[in-house]
């Protein structure tokens, strides 16, 4: 187990500065290096997992392959590793605590008091190292939730200084984000919530090895020092992450400020190589290089905090980067569309995605931005909540069904054309119980979405209780709404599009959860490819 090297991500003075990106950059730069790496993410929340967390809360909940509902952060790991995560990838205190409670119960303790030390940190510690138990990576990188001091923290603090001791000095690195404010008023910047955090961390018996200062100015060498000074990490380590024009440029700033070299040397590893970015650079030169500008309208309700659609509007860039495209996205709220208004101006628009969510709130929105992409032949994509408003759009207004509608928002529809799967019926539980994670699907042969993924059998994550009823296929396909991909297991509609129209597309999975740096989805590749057809035209 030794054989695995630890990275510890800390954060201090405030949060959102982007540990996970930071961490996400490190992983890159080394992984460009030849290492096997993967990041796991400590969660200081007591939710078991942010499966029942309002985005408005939380942002987006994240779907790893194996069906775990987990942190946002995890997307920014996949997106620039282009590696799987799993469950074993984040962890949060309601767990560790579930966990624990369980083995008591159990009698695993053997009559013992049961405390925070050394119960909860011996949990802690199991999950950290859980994934190095595999033997797949040569590094771990383990980002902690929250800020240096809060309440909830203490006990994963205390994990890794323990951590730390017991697998010795080179296999473990403790790097620490922090905050260096620049007041306008003095035209300075200042290092003492800096200073502050450190030592909070040294209380806890810990001692930052790198330190990582977000700044909206250049640090300079007396200011480095000072920092060094102050905090016992060596002016070498002492890293500046700039504010940076998007989030893709930071892998490039760590090689720039030699994070990766600090770290290699730090766990005695070889550096011998240089990090090979090529690929990843081309990427950028092309998102930022755009020969043509198209405007996509995200109709969804959570349209005020942008990091519910986060895995979204990276696939966006990801597959307007592949198209040479950029991508502007004009926010709808679906609560306020009054289409016969032209409010929001949805005429400008050069493609229409309407995005997943739960509950009735600005549904009859969604229905109506469905209807406007399909009579003015607008590229179309609907995803999860979004492809059950357009069957229901469909079945109202081209079947004449005229109370068509899902079970989850009206339980008496005389034509639930979208109802709640079987094996949801009878739940009680809320949390982890939808269908989840990786399914696979077989595509009709002379489709669109065949055309767009180019074979038959294909893999998506799915996150949904309510299903296409296929009691209405066979009038829905008359009227000329196609079903192209069906789950071979289920029977379940998967995927809808309408024929005779230029693009529209209805998915029940979420192609927006693999979209990649390196691998672009090829359903958001072929949105912008029809978005930018209809521009030009």
């Amino acid at each position: 187990m030794a054989n695995t090297k630890y990275i510890f991500v800390t954060g201090g003075v405030s949060s959102s500065l982007g540990k996970g990106i930071i961490a996400a950059s490190l992983a890159k730069l080394l992984q460009a290096r030849g290492y096997k790496v993967t990041i796991q993410k400590l969660d200081p929340y007591i939710n078991i997992d942010p499966g029942t967390l309002n985005p408005y809360e939380h942002g987006e909940c994240y779907v790893t392959e194996d069906g775990a509902e987990t942190d946002l952060d995890l997307g920014h790991y996949e997106r620039f590793l282009n590696v799987n995560t799993s469950q074993a990838n984040n962890v949060t205190t309601g767990r560790i605590y579930q966990s624990v409670i369980e083995k008591e119960r159990r009698g695993e303790f053997l009559g013992k008091t049961v405390q925070v030390i050394p119960h909860i940190t011996n949990e802690i510690k199991e999950r950290i190292q859980q994934l190095g138990k595999t033997g797949e990576y040569d590094i771990i990188i383990t980002e902690i939730g929250g800020t240096v001091g809060d309440i909830e923290s203490l006990p994963y603090i205390e994990a890794v200084r323990q951590l730390k001791w017991e697998l010795g000095e080179q296999n473990s690195l403790v790097i620490h984000l922090t905050l260096v404010p620049y007041l306008s008023a003095a035209k300075e910047l200042k290092t003492k919530p800096t200073q502050h955090s450190v030592k909070t961390l040294m209380e806890s018996g810990i001692n930052a090895d790198v330190l990582v200062c977000r700044t909206e100015h250049e640090l300079g060498e007396d200011l480095r020092e000072k920092l060094a000074l102050f905090t016992n990490v060596k002016k070498e380590a002492v890293i500046q992450s700039i504010d940076a024009s998007t989030i893709y440029d930071v892998p490039n700033l760590m090689l720039e400020e030699g994070l990766d070299t600090i770290t290699l040397k730090k766990l005695n590893l070889p550096d011998d190589t240089q990090p090979d970015l090529t690929q990843w650079n081309q990427f950028l030169q092309r998102h930022k290089n755009p020969k043509i500008e198209v405007t996509i309208g995200l109709v969804g309700k959570y349209i005020e905090l942008q990091d519910s659609y986060k895995s979204i509007l990276e696939a966006f860039i990801h597959a307007g980067a592949e198209n040479e495209v950029k991508v502007n996205i004009q926010n709808i709220h679906s609560e306020f569309i009054d289409v016969d208004k032209n409010s929001h101006n949805i005429s400008n628009l050069d493609g229409i995605l309407v995005a997943p969510g739960f509950g009735e709130r600005g549904i009859e929105g969604k229905i109506e931005a469905v209807k406007y992409a399909r009579e003015n032949n607008l590229p179309f994509l609907g995803i999860c909540l979004g492809m059950q408003m357009a069957v229901i759009e469909f079945a109202r207004n081209v079947l004449n069904l005229k109370d068509a509608n899902s079970t989850e928002m009206d339980i008496n529809t005389p034509y639930p054309v979208i109802d709640i799967m079987e094996d949801q019926k009878n739940l009680t539980q809320m949390g982890g119980t939808m269908r989840l994670g990786a399914w696979d699907c077989q595509l009709e042969e002379n489709s669109l979405i065949y055309k767009i993924y180019g074979k038959s059998q294909i893999s998506e994550r799915h996150r949904h209780r309510y299903e296409y009823n296929n009691h209405y296929k066979k009038e829905l396909e008359q009227a000329g709404m196609a079903s192209t991909g069906i789950n071979p297991q289920t029977g379940l509609v998967e995927v809808v599009e309408i024929k005779d129209h230029p693009w529209f597309v209805g998915v029940q999975y979420h192609p927006e959860y693999k979209s990649t740096v390196a691998s672009p989805h090829p359903l958001f590749i072929d949105f912008i490819k029809a978005a930018k057809k209809h521009k030009l035209k």
